[in-house]
């Protein structure tokens, strides 16, 4: 089994701003606590593909978790969009569709993707504005998100679903816009297989780092150093010098990058019963869930 030694998660974040207040990265090595990573004045969503392409080139030994869903399901009714004669027939595709559709949005946004007339049927984007194929409820969920729920690992929202504080399909449509710009120059597990060397992306879910970590279901979030050092503590890690701000975002990011670091030795994590080459390649998974 690969053997990474730095660690990174990013928080990453959908809004349509520039530069985000959401976003947040935070990394850690074989000894010592772990980091955030402090560009100025804060993180773009080019700024983060940037800093990627500069860990490809480096061919930096790092294991890098996102928290975005990368892809969306297709194994409940058979395709991301039926009645969509574009609809793509896997996650590459679904990355490569996305661009092209938003490819005139700045600062990698997809408000044009979303207003195309085809994709706009399946999203609820508004209370008042829900298209004609959005399932209803909480919206589809791919098999992972299900396996989630089930066994109680998660409660994950569908990507489908533009509405509320915990929607999390425009950070995971975004986060695809990057993958495709990435273009493969860092591997993205499970789509492609574990390297021998060098980085790798796997998806994330920060909820399940703070679980591991001790908190509460429901109140995974941490807004002070009380907080942080104790779901430090029971991962076994080192508490970081004072923050400037402790909002949640860094908070994820560090327990998250914390965690990875533990997890990622975990041989179940990379070999989760449920997902298949098929699941793999057109709806991806979700590290740490097994």
């Amino acid at each position: 089994m690969r053997r990474f030694t730095h660690f990174t998660c990013v928080d990453w974040s959908g809004a349509k701003t520039e530069r985000p207040n959401g976003i947040a990265a935070a990394t850690i090595g074989p000894e010592g606590p772990p980091a955030l990573l402090r560009p100025e004045p804060r993180w773009s969503r080019a700024d983060v593909r940037d800093w990627l392409l500069q860990i490809a080139a480096a061919k930096q030994d790092m294991l890098i978790g996102f928290d975005l869903s990368m892809a969306l399901p297709f194994h409940d009714i058979g395709g991301y969009f039926p009645q969509w004669d574009d609809s793509p027939s896997d996650a590459s595709e679904l990355w490569k569709l996305v661009e092209r559709l938003s490819a005139t949005d700045p600062h990698l946004n997809i408000l044009s993707f979303l207003e195309h007339p085809q994709a706009a049927r399946h999203f609820r984007h508004s209370r008042d504005h829900v298209g004609d194929l959005f399932t209803g409820g909480t919206g589809r969920l791919r098999v992972v998100e299900h396996h989630q729920r089930e066994t109680g690992q998660a409660n994950s929202a569908s990507c489908f679903n533009l509405v509320g504080a915990a929607q999390v399909g425009k950070s995971s449509l975004t986060g695809m816009r990057m993958l495709n710009q990435l273009n493969r120059v860092i591997p993205v597990w499970p789509f492609d297989p574990v390297p021998q060397s060098g980085p790798m992306i796997v998806e994330i879910y920060t909820t399940i780092a703070a679980l591991a970590a001790g908190l509460p279901k429901g109140k995974s979030k941490i807004r002070d150093r009380e907080g942080l050092e104790t779901a430090l503590h029971n991962l076994a890690t080192q508490l970081p010098a004072k923050l400037e701000r402790y909002d949640d975002h860094s908070t994820d990011a560090l327990i998250t990058a914390a965690w990875m670091k533990n997890a990622s030795a975990d041989r179940r994590l990379w070999c989760p019963p449920k997902l298949t080459d098929e699941i793999a390649q057109k709806e991806g998974w979700t590290f740490g869930v097994f």
